[in-house]
């Protein structure tokens, strides 16, 4: 999700050696009344963070969505050590600051392939451990004031999750769910809200499993069963589903064909009606790595779709 390139990215800030465990939390009194331990989770003054370049906004809520993403770069390394984790969140803030031009990292909260979890925007962890107020974040575009974010590094479009990874995202996402009081159906993956991969084919089919133990760990009932709102269409895919929006993008009046291959002028297409309406980009932008210009998700979806035919015979051919 947090697009970086490993080859450029700046290295700078203090080491893990140098640091030692700064910033690494202990159980508050409001978690240990929450039933749910809360994980060791280091803080941005353990990996050495840079300074934010404007003020952190709290708003004076709680979020409704906890948001799973994958980070694409560095890819999945073999690394697992706390050091690299510590490398990884000031690659990760540097890109968001020097490229992507925000304030300070994009998410709230970061989890290496070695299981090693990290603060990711400054007083996320603060304010989490409050439990009514939420840090805005830069994650998940148009949605970022109701949506907590997680990246996980790696890429997971083909290959799964260490099981380090998995095991510590399964604590920190039922953390949050405990201190906010997030019901296990609504934690989500990125490509819920925007067009976009992340966080991986894989990942993302595995958020049932993840809501189920988020779910024990609560205490709480089997959790809803999720049936994704609008399905995520790429170029190169082809079927009954891309057919249906060649269609729609006629009836807007652009000259696509209607032979379900998503091609580039459907792909065209596509990025014109987000660029239209001014749909936000977010951590999991074009890279050198990963081009998702022209995704069709569900952020778009609607934009193309006819008023009140979500339903019916719409729904039925989406979901085949």
């Amino acid at each position: 999700m947090a697009d970086f390139d490993r080859r450029t990215a700046l290295k700078g800030g203090l080491t893990a050696s140098a640091v030692g465990l700064l910033g690494t939390t202990t159980v508050s009194a409001a978690n240990a009344a929450s039933g749910v331990p809360e994980p060791q989770i280091h803080g941005t003054a353990a990996w050495g963070a840079r300074p934010p370049n404007g003020t952190i906004e709290v708003q004076n809520h709680k979020p409704t969505y906890i948001v799973v993403h994958h980070t694409v770069e560095p890819g999945n390394v073999t690394d697992y050590t706390l050091e690299h984790a510590f490398w990884a969140s000031r690659s990760i803030q540097n890109f968001h600051m020097d490229t992507r031009g925000w304030i300070d990292t994009g998410q709230q909260f970061t989890n290496s392939r070695g299981g090693h979890l990290t603060e990711g925007r400054h007083r996320s962890l603060e304010v989490l451990r409050g439990g009514t107020r939420h840090v805005l974040g830069a994650n998940v575009g148009n949605n970022n004031s109701t949506c907590i974010g997680i990246e996980n590094e790696g890429l997971y479009s083909t290959e799964d999750v260490t099981p380090a990874l998995w095991n510590s995202l399964v604590k920190m996402v039922a953390y949050i769910a405990s201190q906010y009081g997030i019901k296990p159906e609504f934690i989500k993956g990125h490509r819920d809200f925007n067009s976009t991969e992340c966080p991986g084919t894989v990942l993302y089919n595995r958020l049932p499993e993840l809501r189920t133990e988020v779910g024990k760990l609560l205490g709480s009932a089997s959790p809803k069963v999720d049936v994704p709102e609008w399905p995520l269409l790429k170029p190169g895919d082809t079927g009954p589903r891309v057919r249906v929006a060649q269609e729609l993008l006629r009836e807007r009046g652009f000259a696509v064909p209607v032979d379900g291959v998503f091609g580039q002028s459907t792909k065209d297409a596509v990025a014109a009606v987000a660029a239209r309406n001014g749909l936000e980009r977010d951590t999991c932008g074009a890279t050198a790595v990963t081009d998702e210009t022209g995704f069709l998700g569900s952020d778009v979806w609607p934009l193309i779709a006819r008023p009140g035919t979500r339903s019916g015979a719409l729904k039925a051919r989406l979901a085949g």
